[in-house]
Parts: structure tokens; C-alpha cells; sequence
């Protein structure tokens, strides 16, 4: 098969199979296209394309993003992304090679994930009880924090949930994530009341709505924007709101650390992994077992700060 004379056939038909074969989520197939868009404007630049870049000029690709200041975990994600590329462009017969299978990443960086200790998420759990334009706001609100800590899902998850999930007060979410693949999540008793309190009131608003000739919406979070459901932005910048609002820092709340929150929390309270791994929907072990670590050194810094021998002695010594 012949391959696409632009750059701009190269990725379209490379996306286009990593969404039919892999069923690769929309987020994913936005940051490849990022990725490779960034390479093919540098490979225009020096009078190159994607058919005739070998392995030295991949990784001078890579020595000019380091010394761009790119942190090392985009310099990764970007090799994977032409490494894909390549991949693909080999198994459709459009190159003869693929040049970049055997450049070295520059790995990641070893930072551990962000946290929240246990008041920090009821302060901010109570601040979604109180921050809304309306009492709908309130509801919907509460739903939102409440699923968020008694599952551990990811945002994108979260707010593109289907009413139809929602239905007939579930003890478990069915939740569709990474890769289109499916897995079960179990609520807590605060998020089913939750859950069910917000339901009953989008399904009264949803009512209205129609019987004005509006379509019915299918997500739990419905909005008037393009996608149809509350946005991650929309949310992000919620949450940094409920941060405020209940006296949290807000640079150190996010989606994701509430995520986070979740998997360290229950790994403390005796949680095994495996099952962990299960519910963050984590395809390698490896993955979460970087909450062991953010335990060990949470424990650490409790024997420091708490442990007779930890403290000065009064004579100085």
C-alpha cells in the first residue's frame, strides 16, 4: 500500500487505526495528534518527512525538546507516539523500517502522585453541599464529589457517565473507560444517596426541558455545550471552586488527586492491591503499586512527626 504524500495522511490514517483497531479514547487520540503534529512541523522545518527520517534525526527531534525545557515524562509520551507512527507505517508497507523501535526514552519522572488526607476530602465533600448557584448546582455537586471519592474514576469517566447507569438506585456503576473497556465500581452508601437525590432532580429538570421541544439528554451531567455533558474543564475549575470554599489549598486539589485519594486511602485501610487495580481500571499492577510507595512515605512522616524518639530532647541532646 502506498503511503499518504503529506504528513497531514500519515496521522489522519494512523488515528483513524488506532481508534478501529485499539479503540483508543478520544483524549489519547488528541494528545497522538498533538504529539505528531509537533514533529512533523520540526521535520518541515529542516525540509524532512515522515518517509525519510531515520533514527538519528528522531533523536535529534528529542535532544531539541529536552532543550526546549520539556519535562521528561512529554519527551516519553512524544517517543511513544513516533514509535507508534512507525509501527503502523511498517505494518502498512509504508516503510521499510521502523527507526525509532530502538531509541531509549528518557523514562519518567519518579514523583509520587499527590494526595489527600481524609479530612482534606470531607472538607471538600461539605464545601460541594454549599457551592452552587441553585439548589440543583448544590445537588449536582455533591453527586459529582461523592462518585468521584467512592470510585476513583477519572474525570472524563465521570462527567460522560450515561443517566441509564443511574438507574434503579445500583449498588454498582458499570463505567466505560481507557480503551472502550468496560468494569464495575461499587458505591458507597453517601454516593447511592447521592447518587439517587440528583437523579430524581436532573430527571425533573430533563422533564421540562423536553416537554419544550428539547431532546431528552443521556448523560447524568447533562449540559448545553457541544459534548452535551459537563466538561473536565467545567470541573476542574469546580474543584479548585469547593477547594476554596472549604478551606483546602487549591494547588494541591485536582481530579486527579482526589483519584488518588481513593486508591491511597483504601490501600491504608488494609485494601488489597489487585483489587485496587481493578477498580482504578489500571491494565499493569505496576501502575498502582506506586500508591504502596505514597503510603510508605506518608507512614514516615507520621513517625517523625509523632515519635517520642523523633522529636529534640529538652536537654539538647
Amino acid at each position: 500500500m502506498a503511503a499518504p504524500s503529506d504528513h497531514a495522511g500519515w496521522i489522519s490514517g494512523f488515528l483513524e487505526a488506532q481508534a478501529a483497531e485499539l479503540g483508543a479514547a478520544t483524549n489519547t487520540q488528541l494528545a497522538y495528534g498533538r504529539d505528531l503534529k509537533d514533529f512533523a512541523g520540526w521535520l518541515d522545518r529542516r525540509n524532512s518527512d515522515f518517509a525519510s527520517a531515520d533514527r538519528a534525526v528522531i533523536e535529534a527531534y528529542l535532544v531539541d525538546c529536552d532543550a526546549q525545557g520539556l519535562s521528561r515524562a512529554t519527551r516519553a509520551r512524544r517517543l511513544s507516539a513516533i514509535r507508534q507512527l512507525y509501527r503502523f507505517a511498517f505494518e502498512e508497507g509504508w516503510r521499510a523500517d521502523s527507526p525509532a523501535i530502538q531509541i531509549r526514552g528518557p523514562g519518567r519522572d519518579k514523583r509520587l502522585p499527590k494526595t489527600l488526607d481524609v479530612p482534606d476530602v470531607d472538607r471538600l465533600l461539605a464545601a460541594a453541599r454549599e457551592t452552587g448557584r441553585s439548589p440543583a448546582d448544590r445537588l449536582r455537586n455533591t453527586c459529582l464529589m461523592e462518585l468521584l471519592y467512592a470510585t476513583g474514576m477519572r474525570v472524563s469517566e465521570l462527567v460522560s457517565l450515561p443517566a441509564a447507569a443511574a438507574r434503579g438506585d445500583p449498588n454498582m456503576l458499570l463505567v466505560r473507560g481507557k480503551g472502550d473497556k468496560e468494569r464495575m465500581v461499587p458505591l458507597s452508601p453517601p454516593a447511592r444517596a447521592a447518587l439517587a437525590t440528583w437523579l430524581a432532580e436532573r430527571d425533573a429538570t430533563d422533564e421540562k426541558a423536553v416537554a419544550k421541544g428539547a431532546a431528552p439528554s443521556p448523560f447524568l451531567f447533562p449540559s448545553r455545550g457541544k459534548s452535551g455533558h459537563l466538561t473536565r474543564h467545567r470541573f476542574y475549575l469546580l474543584i479548585k471552586e469547593l477547594a476554596v470554599t472549604g478551606g483546602v489549598d487549591p494547588a494541591r486539589v485536582t481530579p486527579h488527586t482526589l483519584r488518588h485519594a481513593f486508591a491511597t486511602h483504601l490501600l491504608a485501610n488494609g485494601a488489597d492491591l489487585r483489587a485496587i487495580q481493578t477498580l482504578l481500571g489500571h491494565a499493569d499492577i505496576s501502575t498502582t503499586e506506586i500508591y504502596t510507595h505514597v503510603l510508605d512515605e506518608r507512614l514516615s512522616e507520621l513517625v517523625l512527626e509523632h515519635h517520642p524518639l523523633a522529636q529534640p530532647r529538652k536537654d539538647g541532646n
